[in-house]
């Protein structure tokens, strides 16, 4: 984990709100959040994936929907966003920036700022930093459309006025996690790399409390 020596700590815990709480990496991040003592809220789509998500709030609704969200948000201190989407080679993909602009005003209407948002490496300025079979194979024939969306998904939450930090993990894995997560912003020298989803969690989790990457967009790699 990547502390900041001038970072101080909450008196109290934070109210969570996780978005995306049902997907692989989603389900680490409410896991570790209820083993820390946190109250967390999540908004799911279909309440019977959340079945198995003991001591979370869950509010039952479309994450497009401002409506929703304004509900989900209501009291909360901080957002997790670990929305995603599968792959799309030939459909235009809009589901992340149109709830993520969703989310946005839910939050400003509801006085929250902070918020953390996981998008993947190939998005922004980390375009082609993904290893030979991502940047040519992978993303070309079945991210094109999706990593478009997260583009536009990052451009929202940069100009959002909120107190942000993006996420961006490397190659994804389902190994178990503990291992030293590096969070880099300068990638001259980086193409490619894997993380567990479990220390994508820790490290995305750990940002609530935390300004050491704030109003930036790391990628994150083992």
């Amino acid at each position: 984990m990547l502390t900041s020596p001038t970072e101080t700590q909450p008196t109290s815990l934070p109210k969570i709100l996780i978005l995306g709480a049902t997907g692989p990496t989603g389900r680490h991040i409410v896991c570790q959040a209820i083993a820390r003592g946190y109250d967390v809220t999540a908004l799911v789509r279909s309440p019977e994936k959340a079945a198995d998500l003991i001591g979370v709030r869950i509010v039952v609704g479309d994450a497009r929907d401002e409506k929703t969200l304004r509900q989900a948000v209501n009291g909360r201190d901080a957002v997790i966003s670990a929305l995603g989407t599968p792959a799309s080679p030939f459909r235009d993909v809009t589901l992340l920036s149109t709830a993520t602009q969703a989310l946005v005003n839910a939050m400003k209407a509801e006085g929250v700022v902070r918020l953390v948002a996981i998008t993947g490496i190939g998005a922004g300025d980390s375009a082609g930093h993904g290893g030979f079979l991502f940047d040519n194979l992978i993303f070309p024939l079945l991210l094109r459309k999706v990593y478009a969306d997260k583009n536009r998904q990052e451009a929202i939450i940069k100009d959002s006025g909120l107190d942000w930090t993006i996420v961006r993990p490397s190659i994804l894995n389902n190994k178990p996690g503990g291992r030293t997560v590096r969070g880099l912003t300068s990638l001259e020298n980086f193409h490619g790399g894997s993380i567990a989803r479990e220390d994508v969690a820790t490290f995305v989790f750990d940002q609530v409390t935390t300004d050491r990457w704030l109003h930036k967009a790391p990628v994150i790699t083992w």
